[in-house]
């Protein structure tokens, strides 16, 4: 029994530093887009030492098991990785082995929950259909645990994205007006927005770098909307292209767009308000109205008890 419970705590710590290990490190993606954009190369003295700090045992184990784990999950064509590198991405996820750290947690995890669920019921003296079942049931739950988490990382992400838009638009606007092309003016837009909106600024910087690199500037802005995966994204890409083609103004183009997302911000927030009041309803049927019932009625209950127990005797 005790050497159960030993491997099943072995089991969850592995399992914990796995996680950690696959959690994305904002800070060096934020220098190495900062570095980029300023032109600076990267430190090869300072970077020969940090390397070794920064691959931790963990990594190392995933980097030589991973091959394994991913085979059973392994999707069947490119057009499938090539979605799930875009769903990656979308969460703000570009590491180049992603995609095979990602599709390994899944196995690995779903061996992990079921060793742990093996273990505990077993050791419990549990019924052999119960125990295969519960089993069956948990090893499922934490095979889709990266999925629930991925779907978690990219719906904040992209809400975060959304409430930036309007700002990042009005900033556009003015640096347009102010006389900078349209190129120049994402570029400063995503360096002013680095602390107000990283995630916006973040993608910025990236078509930036990609026009930067012989990219046309239309293809760069469908790439930044396709991995934001937002239709406000893909509305302004549209209207900055129709605006380039048929000789409009930009910047009147990108004010109209800015006071259209502004709206519909508003609105969507004055629908999350009137949303409060019906899911506030069940917290008050289940936590509110017993207290209250107990604490108005509980005496009246005490004293008709105690009248009935009187009457008794």
């Amino acid at each position: 029994m005790s050497m159960m419970i030993v491997i099943a705590v072995m089991i969850v710590v592995s399992v914990a530093m796995i996680v950690y290990a696959l959690l994305p490190n904002r800070k060096e993606q934020d220098a190495t887009l900062l570095r980029r954009m300023s032109g600076r190369s990267d430190n090869a003295e300072a970077s020969s030492f940090r390397a070794p700090a920064r691959e931790s045992t963990t990594e190392r184990v995933m980097k030589k098991f991973a091959p394994l784990a991913v085979k059973p999950v392994m999707p069947k064509s490119d057009e499938d990785m090539s979605r799930l590198r875009v769903r990656l991405a979308t969460a703000g996820i570009r590491r180049e082995n992603a995609p095979m750290m990602f599709l390994a947690s899944k196995t690995m995890l779903g061996i992990a929950m079921t060793a742990l669920t093996l273990v505990f019921t077993w050791s419990s003296g549990q019924d052999t259909t119960h125990v295969l079942g519960l089993t069956a049931f948990l090893g499922a739950i934490g095979f889709l645990l990266p999925d629930v988490w991925l779907w978690m990382g990219t719906k904040q992400r992209s809400e975060k994205v959304r409430n930036g838009l309007p700002d990042s638009l009005d900033l556009m606007v003015i640096s347009v007006e102010a006389g900078l092309g349209l190129d120049a003016a994402i570029q400063r837009v995503g360096e002013e927005m680095r602390t107000a909106h990283p995630e916006l600024s973040e993608e910025m910087v990236i078509a930036t770098l990609e026009t930067q690199m012989g990219v046309p500037r239309s293809e760069a802005l469908h790439n930044m909307a396709a991995r934001t995966g937002l239709s406000e994204m893909k509305a302004l890409v549209a209207v900055i292209s129709q605006a380039e083609k048929f000789g409009t103004s930009v910047a009147k183009a990108l004010r109209n767009q800015a006071d259209s997302m502004r709206v519909k911000r508003r609105l969507k927030a004055e629908e999350r308000a009137q949303k409060t009041t019906v899911k506030l309803m069940l917290p008050l049927v289940l936590f509110i109205f017993p207290a209250i019932f107990v604490v108005l009625l509980g005496p009246a209950m005490l004293q008709i008890y105690r009248m009935f127990v009187k009457g008794a005797i």
